[in-house]
C-alpha cells in the first residue's frame, strides 16, 4: 500500500522507481516535473500528482492517511437476491485537519519525489506508441457508449430507487413492508383448501365459507409479518440494516442487508421469528379455549394456532436457509471460530433436509391420511407436488447461502486503493488530445478537470472519450466531457468490502474520484474495474 511520508517521497515496498523528469503543462502556474508513473500491484500507487506550485516550500507534504445479506425465510421461502448489494459506510471522505504547509483539502497532492537525493537520475518509462495509450481504442477493449450508464455533464447521479418487489403495505419501524404477487396465487389456493375443509366441519355456512377462508389466509400472513417483525426488530436492535420484508409464495422473507458480527446475535437474530411463532400459537391456544370448538371462531383459532405451529416448526429444522440453519451456523461459528465452515456445515445439512422433505413428505401425509380410497389418487399428486416444491426452495436457498457466504469471504479484497486509477488533473479548456498525451506520458488512466486553484471540479467520462473520433480531439475540451463532481461521487480510499460497494451503489455513476482521508487526490475509480475485480473475487474458489 502507497503511504507518502512527511518529505514527499513515497515509502519504498511495493513502489518501483518513478520516472525521469520532463516539461509538461500545468493546471496551475509555474514549472513542474511530471508524474510518477506506475509501479507496485495494480492500483497501489498514488495519483498523478500535478506539479508543484512555485511557491511552494520544498518537502511541503501533508502527512501518511490514517487509517448480509443475510436473510431470514420465515415459512420455506428463498434467500434474497444478492443486492447487491448494501452496508453502513458513505462514499464521503473521512475528515483530516492538514498539518501546516499541507494544501487544502480537495486539492491535488505536490508531486512526490523519487528515490535518492532530489533531481537525481530515474530511470524512463516504456515509451507510449500512438494510438495505445490508457483512451485510445484498443481492439481488445469493448467500445463503450458515451451515454452508457452515464449522467451526463453537469447532472448529478441519480441514487438507487427504493426497493420494490409488490405492493407495498405499509413501513414499520422505518422498513418498507412488501406483498409478492405470488401472495395473491396462494392466498386463492388457502381459501380454496381451507373452504373445502370449513364444508365438512360447518356446511351450513355454504358459499360464505370462503369468505371465512379468506379471513383465515389474511390471518395466517399476518402472523408471517409478526415472524419477520421479529427479525428485523432483533436486526435493528444490533444495528444490522434491513433493506425490507416481503410476503411471498410459502411465507415471507426479511432482507437483512449485512451479516451479524458475533454468533451469538447470528443464534438471536435467527431464533426469535419461531420463538414468535411460537407465542402466537399459546396466544391462539388462550383464545380459543373459551370458544365452542364447533363455531367460526372456534375453527379459525384452531387453525392459526396448528399453522403458527407449523410455521415454528419447519423453521426450526437445522439446515439452511431456515431459521434453523441460521442457528445451527452460528452454533457451528462459535465453536469452530470461522462463519464460513457454520455456512457450509448448515447448507449441506439444508441440502439433506431437502432431500428429506422431497422423499418423506409424500410418504408421511399418505401414513396419516389413510382414508377415502378415491382420494388417495389425487391426494398422492397434490402431496408430491408440495414437496418438491418445498424441496427445491430449500435446495436453492442453501446454494444461494453457499454463495452469499463465498461473497462475504472476497469482499475484503475489494479495496478502493488497489483498485484506484491514476489521474492527471487538466484545466477545463485543455484539449481532449492534449489531455491524453499528459496522461500517457505519465501512464495515468483518467483525467481530473481542475479549476485555476487546482481544486477538482469534474471528471472525464472514459466512455465519452472512446466516443470521440481522434481526429476531432484536438478541438474537444476536456470539460465538454467532463460530469461535474458531486458529494457522492468522492469515495475514501481507506473503504473496502461492503462498505465500498455500498458507496458505489448509493451514487450510481461510472467513475468516482477517490481522495485520501486529508481530502488529497489518490486517482479515480473506475465503476467497471470494481465490477470486473467482483467477478474475478467470485470466481476463485474459497
Amino acid at each position: 500500500m502507497d503511504v507518502s511520508g512527511g518529505n514527499g517521497q513515497p515509502r519504498s515496498g511495493s513502489e518501483e522507481p518513478a520516472e525521469p523528469e520532463a516539461s509538461s503543462t500545468a493546471p496551475a502556474t509555474g514549472s513542474a516535473r511530471p508524474d510518477p508513473a506506475d509501479s507496485g500491484p495494480p492500483g497501489e500507487r498514488p495519483a498523478a500528482r500535478p506539479p508543484r506550485p512555485a511557491d511552494a516550500a520544498p518537502g511541503e507534504h501533508p502527512g501518511p492517511a490514517t487509517g448480509e445479506h443475510a436473510s431470514t425465510p420465515d415459512a420455506p421461502t428463498p434467500g434474497p437476491e444478492t443486492q447487491s448489494p448494501p452496508s453502513p459506510g458513505s462514499g464521503t471522505p473521512g475528515s483530516g485537519t492538514p498539518g501546516p504547509g499541507t494544501p487544502a483539502p480537495g486539492t491535488p497532492r505536490p508531486e512526490a519525489q523519487g528515490p535518492g537525493t532530489p533531481g537525481g537520475d530515474r530511470p524512463s518509462p516504456p515509451p507510449v506508441e500512438p494510438g495505445h495509450g490508457p483512451y485510445d481504442a484498443h481492439p481488445d477493449r469493448p467500445r463503450a457508449d458515451a451515454h452508457a450508464q452515464g449522467t451526463g455533464p453537469g447532472r448529478p447521479p441519480q441514487r438507487r430507487p427504493e426497493p420494490g418487489g409488490g405492493l407495498l403495505m405499509g413501513r414499520p419501524f422505518g422498513v418498507p413492508v412488501y406483498v409478492a404477487p405470488s401472495w395473491f396465487l396462494v392466498a386463492a389456493l388457502i381459501t380454496w383448501v381451507f373452504g373445502g375443509q370449513l364444508d365438512r366441519v360447518l356446511p351450513e355456512l355454504g358459499a360464505a365459507r370462503y369468505l371465512v377462508s379468506l379471513f383465515f389466509a389474511v390471518a395466517f400472513y399476518a402472523s408471517v409479518l409478526v415472524h419477520e417483525l421479529a427479525h428485523t426488530i432483533a436486526a435493528l436492535r444490533f444495528k444490522l440494516p434491513v433493506r425490507r420484508i416481503q410476503l411471498q409464495f410459502f411465507g415471507g422473507v426479511s432482507e437483512i442487508e449485512k451479516e451479524a458480527e458475533t454468533p451469538g446475535r447470528e443464534f438471536v437474530l435467527a431464533f426469535v421469528g419461531p420463538l414468535l411463532s411460537l407465542v402466537l400459537a399459546g396466544v391462539f391456544y388462550v383464545a380459543m379455549l373459551p370458544v365452542e370448538p364447533g363455531t367460526v371462531p372456534g375453527v379459525l383459532l384452531a387453525g392459526l394456532m396448528i399453522s403458527n405451529l407449523l410455521v415454528a416448526a419447519f423453521n426450526l429444522l437445522p439446515g439452511l436457509p431456515l431459521d434453523g440453519g441460521r442457528m445451527l451456523r452460528a452454533v457451528v461459528w462459535k465453536i469452530t471460530g470461522k462463519p464460513m465452515t457454520g455456512t457450509v456445515a448448515a447448507a449441506w445439512v439444508g441440502r439433506a433436509l431437502a432431500i428429506a422433505v422431497l422423499v418423506g413428505l409424500p410418504l408421511v401425509t399418505s401414513a396419516l391420511g389413510s382414508g377415502a380410497v378415491d382420494d388417495v389418487g389425487m391426494d398422492t399428486v397434490m402431496d408430491a407436488l408440495l414437496a418438491a416444491i418445498l424441496a427445491a426452495i430449500i435446495w436453492t436457498g442453501a446454494g444461494n447461502s453457499l454463495r452469499m457466504a463465498r461473497l462475504r469471504e472476497h469482499l475484503p479484497e475489494l479495496r478502493a486503493r488497489a483498485l484506484t486509477r491514476r489521474a492527471v488533473p487538466v484545466p477545463a479548456d485543455t484539449p481532449l488530445s492534449e489531455a491524453l498525451r499528459r496522461a500517457n506520458a505519465s501512464g495515468a488512466r483518467a483525467l481530473v478537470v481542475v479549476d485555476a486553484d487546482g481544486i477538482p471540479v469534474s471528471l472525464v467520462r472514459e466512455a465519452a472519450i472512446v466516443g470521440v473520433p481522434e481526429h476531432r480531439r484536438p478541438w474537444v475540451p476536456v470539460s465538454g466531457l467532463a460530469q461535474d463532481l458531486t458529494d457522492g461521487m468522492r469515495v475514501s480510499a481507506e473503504l473496502s468490502g461492503e462498505e465500498l460497494l455500498d458507496a458505489l451503489r448509493a451514487n450510481p455513476a461510472t467513475e468516482y474520484l477517490v481522495v485520501e482521508e486529508t481530502g488529497e487526490i489518490y486517482g479515480v475509480l473506475s465503476a467497471a474495474d470494481v465490477e470486473r475485480a467482483f467477478v474475478k473475487a467470485m470466481a476463485r474458489p474459497s
